[in-house]
C-alpha cells in the first residue's frame, strides 16, 4: 500500500443515511426543522456523528450525479503502467485508474477535492499524489452553467477494482463550507466494475496514458 493510501472501515450510520439520488438524513433534518419551527437546520440536536458526516448522493457510472451544491458524472475509466504530465513519466508496478469526469455547478464557481476510491470492504485510496494536480480536474475552478472536463487518476492493486466507487467532495473551505453548513454533500458513483471489466482494465493496461496534453 502507497503512502498515498490509507484503510478504514466504512461507518454503519453512513452506509444507513445513503440513499441514490437523495439523502435519509437531510429529509430527516428538514422535517425536524418544519415540525418545530427552528430558525436554521445547523440549530437542530444533531449528533456530533452526523455534525461530521457528509450527505451522501449516490449514482452510478454515466450518470449525472447531484451533490446539490456540485453535480459530477463519471464518463470514462481506462488503466495504465504509466502516466505522461507535463514532459514528465510516472510509472507503477501496481495499476493507474484513470477516471474521465464532468463536473458543473448551480450557483457558485468551486474547487472539487481529489476524490477518493472505497471498495467494498471498506477500503479507500486517494487520488495520486504522484500526478501534477494542474493536470487533473482538481484544478480548475468547477463554473455554474457548464460542464468541465477533466481526470482523476487512482494508483491501485488490481484486487481494488471490482465494485469500486469514487466519492466527489468539494475543495474544504470554500462555498458552503465557508457558511458553516453542519455537513457537506458528497456524490458517490459506482463504477460499475464487475469481475469481466476489472479484468480488461487488469490484463491490458495503456503502456502510456497522457494527461494535461492537447
Amino acid at each position: 500500500m502507497t503512502a498515498t493510501q490509507t484503510r478504514t472501515e466504512t461507518p454503519r450510520r453512513r452506509q444507513a443515511a445513503r440513499r441514490r439520488g437523495g439523502s435519509k438524513l437531510l429529509n430527516a433534518v428538514l422535517g425536524l426543522a418544519f415540525a418545530g419551527g427552528a430558525v436554521g437546520i445547523q440549530t437542530l440536536a444533531l449528533t456530533a456523528d452526523d455534525k461530521g458526516s457528509p450527505l451522501t448522493y449516490v449514482g452510478d457510472k454515466g450518470q449525472e450525479v447531484s451533490a446539490g451544491r456540485f453535480s459530477v458524472r463519471v464518463k470514462t475509466i481506462e488503466s495504465a503502467k504509466a502516466i505522461r504530465a507535463k514532459d514528465e513519466l510516472v510509472e507503477t508496478d501496481q495499476l493507474f485508474l484513470v477516471l474521465g469526469v464532468e463536473a458543473s455547478a448551480p450557483s457558485e464557481p468551486l474547487h472539487l477535492k481529489p476524490p477518493t476510491l472505497l471498495t467494498p470492504d471498506g477500503t479507500r485510496y486517494t487520488a495520486t499524489d504522484r500526478v501534477d494536480k494542474s493536470v487533473t480536474l482538481a484544478n480548475p475552478w468547477i463554473q455554474p452553467g457548464w460542464w468541465s472536463t477533466g481526470s482523476f487518476v487512482f494508483e491501485v492493486p488490481a484486487s481494488a477494482l471490482v465494485g469500486a466507487r469514487a466519492v466527489f467532495l468539494e475543495e474544504k473551505g470554500l462555498g458552503g463550507a465557508l457558511y458553516g453548513d453542519p455537513v457537506l454533500p458528497e456524490a458517490e458513483v459506482d463504477l460499475g466494475i464487475d469481475e469481466g471489466v476489472a479484468g480488461q482494465l487488469a490484463s491490458a493496461p495503456k503502456d502510456v496514458y497522457p494527461l494535461g496534453e492537447k
